[in-house]
Order: structure tokens, then sequence, then C-alpha cells
């Protein structure tokens, strides 16, 4: 519990001591030269440095492929922890939006920055989910890249065992704007931060993979459930590999 709240205190040390420039850097996000969005960029991955350089926790990135400066690609992540987002923000290079849930807006400050950075989708409604999915190929178009959590949020009943199928959205996008799928295993991140009660943080090196792209070259909406399924086995195998090795 002493952990945990340290954890918690340095979280928000950072966060308020950084949102200055993240919130500048969203409010300049449109700007044609992307000044806004490097700036709030690199505020909140320098947050996530300091955040796991003071908690302790080293975080081990397995690079079995080196995404290209300057190109889009789709990023496809399982989800069983809160910890994934701050874990993403710090090991996907370059500039990215997340896709997240439409509730984020009511947060005060954190909302306003999430709204002008990310996308934000309201899945019970189908006209945000296309105006989501439209917004999505725009920043695909603009050379920025896509971080998805394709299982639709943290609803995993058994992880580190994912919820079959996955959404179509994120295959759906990269067909259509021809641009890579990067399958991401965060490996361990649900027993560092459990989605449980009572809330705890328990310290072990955080480890990501990120795969071998998934080439969406000369495909159509055809092959978005083969694409679905290729991206599910791939993340899938490494999780089990995890568990094998524990066991």
């Amino acid at each position: 519990m002493l952990y945990t709240s340290w954890c918690v205190v340095v979280l928000a040390f950072f966060f308020l001591l950084l949102l200055p420039f993240i919130l500048l850097g969203s409010w300049l996000s449109g700007s044609t030269d992307k000044f806004g969005l490097k700036l709030a960029h690199g505020a909140v991955r320098l947050w996530a440095i300091l955040v796991f350089t003071f908690i302790g926790m080293p975080i081990r990135v397995d690079w079995r492929f080196r995404p290209e400066r300057g190109k889009a690609y789709v990023y496809c992540a399982n989800h069983f922890s809160y910890i994934d987002i701050a874990v993403a923000a710090l090991v996907v290079p370059g500039l990215y939006a997340f896709i997240g849930k439409i509730s984020v807006r009511k947060i005060p400050l954190f909302g306003y920055m999430y709204a002008k950075l990310h996308v934000m989708v309201d899945r019970s409604s189908s006209q945000s989910r296309a105006y989501s999915l439209a917004k999505c190929m725009r920043t695909l178009a603009q050379g920025r890249s896509i971080v998805i959590f394709p299982e639709g949020g943290i609803t995993a009943k058994q992880p580190p065992k994912m919820v079959y199928p996955f959404k179509d959205g994120a295959f759906s996008m990269a067909v259509q704007r021809q641009v890579p799928i990067v399958p991401i295993t965060l490996v361990n991140n649900y027993r560092i931060l459990p989605d449980s009660t009572p809330f705890r943080m328990n310290w072990e090196p955080v480890r990501v993979v990120f795969h071998e792209p998934i080439s969406t070259d000369g495909l159509t909406q055809a092959d978005v459930n083969s694409l679905r399924e290729q991206a599910f086995q791939v993340i899938d195998n490494e999780l089990h590999k995890d568990l094998t090795v524990r066991a």
C-alpha cells in the first residue's frame, strides 16, 4: 500500500508540473508546422519517463520491429490495465493519437487535452463510431499513427486471456489508408496494476513487445477479418509464451 501511495503521488505531481506545457501544446495542436503536437507529445512522454523513473520501474522493450521515422502505423495492443496508456505514451515512437472513450472528456483539464490530441468514440452510437473513423483516417493521412486497443476497453475477465474477437475498426482504417498494422503485446501490465479492488501497484519490470508489422498493401475490406485474426494470434501467442515461462 505504501508503494501504491508513492506511485499515485509521483504520477499526480509530475502531471501537474507538466500540465501547462501539455495544455499549451493541445491548444496549438492545429498549427500546420505541428509545433503544438510535438510540444504536447514531448511533455506527455517526459511525464511518463519521470513517473517510471521515480517509482523505480524499468521498462524493457523487445523491438522485433523498429518503426520508420515519420511513417504512420496502426498500433494494436492488448488492454488489461490502466497503466497501459502510460506505458504506450512512453514507448510508442513519433506522433500518434489514442482512441479512447468519450467519457474521458468529462475529466477537468485532462479531458480537454485528450479531446484535442486524440480521438474519442462513443461505441454505443453508430454516428460517433463513423465520426471517429473519419477522424482516424484524417490523422493517418497527416502522417500520425493511431494507437488502439481493439478489445474495446478493459473488458477481459481473466487476463491474460483477451476478449475475442477484436473489434474491426483498427483493421478497417488500416486497409483504407493502406498503412501497416503493428501488434504490440503488453506482457505483464495486468500483474503490475490489476483491474481489481483494492487498487494496488505491484513492482515488476514492464515488458513490451513490438511485433513485425502486418502489411495491408493491396488488401480490401474483404480482408479485414483475416487481419483481425492474424493480429489477435500474434499478441495471444506472446501472452501464452509468458505464461509458459512463468509456469
